[in-house]
């Protein structure tokens, strides 16, 4: 007889709980846990979590490290390409979820499952990612999720795990958090609603520090090698290390607005210190060594990539050929980027690259130029302007 192997993504909430349990008792299936670890939890939470699942009578549970590949097959290219969905959002959450989705189904495939399970209501945008991602990558392994099969109200959840004698927290926070390297998400009561302000007690990172602090982050061909004078030899650690600086200021929160998968408007608070002074530090950097036309092209295919990363396709060929690009243009963005993080704010106080195009050798923008005489200029500006000066004079001509 085929063994029912099936493998769960497993975080250790009700959701997944649920999922471990009825699986394995009501539909037979020998039940593999898996937790994906994308910087969103402590060794002694994924400690716990392991110790849960045995109690719920996994048969094997496995915790995975994908910080740095996470970092490497994904968050790199949203610093390549400064990705701020809807100019406000750092994909906190999709970009993370879909680095556990392809985990879990590499996971399967080594256990040769015949059947893969994740916890996702039919709520949101997870489902379709963790479902795409399962298509693509283990097609014709059965897909089962039972929360949003069944329909499941969190209140039916907690009253079956009860009966069957489940030991855990039922308690609601009032906050859902879900943290990860590249940001943590804050869903609430106020953030149900077009107005609403997250309160202070909301907040993951509560603001312990006043005053000003000065930090130097180095970039080298787009990647951070040092913050201050600490080297980094992975730039994952180098997030974590400027998320511990920077969000006791408060900085990085803010509510997103934004179109879900499904069709329908999503509100979220998030606090994303790291990820936000990063990016505009990383910006910075670019506007002084890149040309105006790698700036302007970098723009336009790094929003396409982080909407369509945010809507699961991160399996799309073109994808591969847009980190291409990306990665093509960070081969002089070295230098260092000096920020001033200061009470829920921050600003880039200026940057130092060999590769600067703002090089004084060549003139001073307003000032004085080395390039070129005042003659060059008339004539420039006579030939710059030649043929939409032609469209006018026969617009006027034409009218007469």
């Amino acid at each position: 007889m085929q063994s029912k192997k099936l493998v769960l993504g497993f975080s250790g909430g009700l959701d997944t709980t649920y999922c471990a349990i009825y699986l394995s008792q009501e539909k037979g299936f020998e039940v593999h846990s898996v937790i994906v670890n994308t910087g969103g939890f402590t060794e002694d939470e994924l400690v716990h979590i392991e110790k849960h699942a045995y109690a719920l009578g996994v048969k094997t549970h496995t915790t995975i490290n994908a910080v740095k590949s996470y970092y490497d097959s994904i968050v790199k290219y949203l610093i390549y390409g400064n990705v701020l969905k809807n100019n406000t959002y750092p994909l906190s959450v999709s970009a993370e979820r879909l680095s556990q989705a392809m985990h879990i189904a590499e996971h399967a495939k080594k256990m040769n499952a015949i059947a893969v399970a994740h916890g996702s209501t039919g709520a949101g945008n997870d489902q379709v990612r963790f479902d795409m991602i399962f298509n693509i990558m283990i097609p014709g392994i059965e897909i089962i999720t039972p929360i949003r099969d069944l329909q499941l109200s969190r209140e039916a959840e907690i009253e079956y795990l009860k009966a069957k004698g489940v030991q855990m927290n039922f308690e609601k926070a009032a906050y859902s958090i879900n943290k990860g390297l590249w940001g943590t998400s804050v869903g609430g009561k106020e953030t149900l609603y077009s107005k609403g302000l997250l309160p202070e007690t909301a907040w993951p990172t509560q603001v312990t520090k006043t005053g000003e602090e000065e930090i130097k982050i180095h970039f080298e061909k787009g990647a951070i090698t040092w913050v201050n004078n600490q080297h980094f030899t992975h730039p994952s650690h180098a997030i974590q290390y400027i998320q511990s600086l920077a969000a006791p200021y408060g900085i990085g929160r803010d509510i997103h607005v934004g179109d879900t998968i499904i069709g329908i408007k999503g509100r979220v608070g998030f606090e994303a210190a790291a990820p936000m002074v990063i990016i505009k530090a990383h910006h910075a950097l670019e506007k002084h060594v890149l040309t105006k036309w790698q700036l302007n092209w970098k723009d336009q295919l790094a929003q396409f990539y982080g909407n369509w990363l945010h809507e699961g396709q991160m399996m799309d060929p073109v994808m591969r050929n847009i980190e291409a690009f990306l990665e093509d243009t960070q081969e002089h963005v070295t230098g260092s980027v000096y920020v001033q993080l200061l009470p829920y704010r921050f600003q880039i106080i200026g940057i130092e690259s060999e590769y600067d195009l703002m090089s004084s050798k060549f003139g001073k923008y307003g000032e004085m130029n080395n390039g070129w005489t005042g003659n060059d200029v008339r004539g420039f500006s006579k030939i710059f302007g030649n043929q939409t000066a032609i469209y006018h004079n026969i617009k006027n001509a034409s009218n007469d």
